[in-house]
């Protein structure tokens, strides 16, 4: 991560991004820089709009654990849709999980009996 950390502080200084640059702000960063590693990063971005990229990734909103966060704007109605839906998935998890701990109860009485 810190090669691209050093990628974008080359960018947002104006910097051009090549192997010499690159290995001087992850030496001053104190990074064990490897070479192979600075190489196949310059190759990899020398047709790449950095400011294009990094405002294309901050126009996706992100998400955690799995649920999207709510636009601005919306109103609690489709929350409420959200919540409900939640709710009714883990419902119908736990029932399988009762499932499937009646199996495991059975077939410890059968291990009980067989030795």
């Amino acid at each position: 991560m810190e090669y691209v950390y050093a990628a974008l502080i080359l960018n947002e200084s104006g910097e051009e991004l090549n192997e010499d640059n690159l290995t001087n702000v992850l030496d001053a960063a104190g990074v064990d820089v490897e070479e192979s590693r600075v190489k196949a990063l310059v190759a990899a971005l020398e047709d790449v709009d950095i400011d294009e990229a990094v405002e294309e990734a901050t126009a996706v909103p992100a998400t955690t654990g799995g649920a999207a966060a709510p636009a601005a704007g919306d109103d609690d109605e489709g929350g409420e849709e959200e919540e409900a839906a939640e709710e009714e998935e883990a419902a119908e998890e736990e029932e399988a999980g009762d499932d499937d701990e009646d199996e495991g109860d059975a077939g410890e009485g059968l291990g009980e009996l067989f030795g």
